[in-house]
């Protein structure tokens, strides 16, 4: 119900007599003053004028499942969305529901996790309502062996919608790190559920930098208001980071891997270095000439034999 009230108002966008909601929405009065009592709590600035009735003054910078999929406009992402103040990693609980069946497109959504992590089991750093931290549940129709790519695509998404919303150039290092002006400003973990041919499904996590000050952001890292110079509105870019991974995923989907492999070459900060990359206790390093049709890297060693790399610890070297 409180839903329905919010749409209300944010849909009358002036003042709304208390008569005509109630009305509207099949409620009583009290009931509806209940509702907008709770709603204040939540965080939401409604006022309240004598012969006037309600007014949305502003909302709460809460990623609400609600103020998430409204107007958001996707064919499958986001149908369903589990929303948690915090978590130890989103990733644990999205991994729980694919296992019970979840369907596609079911979003989790944090707003501080306890045990973030990212690749290699390596902490992520949550701080509440300052970043973006969910996981995506995602069931493609390909081999295991490509699911590199739903990586890439992740990263080029995050890239669109970072530009779309921030008007910000970030990039990607490879294989799942966003930097911002040679720092890390988000990541992507993705962990599959698969037999030996097929996917079940995969999780994909994702951790951002929204609204960090420096005070909250570890050595190495940067925010996206540091370079913005002002708060970014979370909700509005969650629903395009949504939108552009679902559009990205489609076309991957329907079509092959070659618009998204052109769109993750333009935004790779990788290629064209010399690079070194630890995989286990081994190292290779060499120049990064490309990114092959499954995702992974191909370096040129200095003996001129060139090496596919599909998972690794990348340093840029210059």
């Amino acid at each position: 119900m409180q839903e329905k009230i919010l749409d209300f108002l944010k849909r009358k966008q002036e003042y709304a007599s208390g008569d005509q909601i109630a009305q509207r929405l099949g409620i009583s009065r009290q009931a509806l003053w209940k509702h907008i009592q709770d709603l204040k709590q939540t965080g939401y600035d409604i006022v309240a004028v004598p012969h006037l009735g309600y007014r949305l003054i502003s909302r709460p910078d809460r990623l609400f499942a609600f103020e998430v999929t409204r107007d958001l406009g996707t064919r499958i992402l986001a149908k369903k969305v589990y929303y948690f103040e915090s978590l130890a990693s989103t990733m644990d609980v999205a991994m729980k529901l694919g296992l019970d069946g979840s369907p596609e497109g079911t979003l989790v959504i944090a707003e501080a996790q306890t045990r973030g992590r990212g690749r290699l089991g390596r902490s992520w750093f949550s701080p509440k309502y300052k970043g973006i931290y969910f996981s995506l549940i995602l069931k493609p129709k390909m081999l295991p062996s490509r699911a590199s790519l739903l990586t890439l695509l992740c990263a080029v998404s995050l890239c669109e919608a970072i530009k779309r919303i921030c008007d910000l150039q970030v990039g990607i290092k490879w294989p799942n790190d966003i930097w911002l002006s040679h720092k890390k400003v988000g990541g992507i973990l993705t962990e599959l559920n698969a037999e030996m041919d097929a996917i079940n499904f995969v999780t994909l996590g994702v951790g951002l930098n929204v609204n960090n000050d420096k005070k909250s952001l570890v050595s190495g890292a940067t925010s996206l208001r540091e370079h913005k110079g002002e708060n970014v509105n979370r909700i509005d870019l969650l629903q395009e980071i949504i939108r552009s991974i679902e559009t990205n995923y489609l076309l991957l989907q329907e079509k092959d891997a070659q618009p998204l492999l052109e769109k993750a070459r333009a935004y790779s900060l990788t290629l064209g270095r010399r690079v070194r990359v630890s995989v286990k206790r081994e190292h290779v390093e060499g120049e990064a000439l490309g990114i092959d049709t499954d995702g992974g890297l191909l370096l040129r060693k200095d003996s001129g034999v060139v090496e596919k790399v599909m998972a690794g610890d990348v340093i840029h070297c210059r």
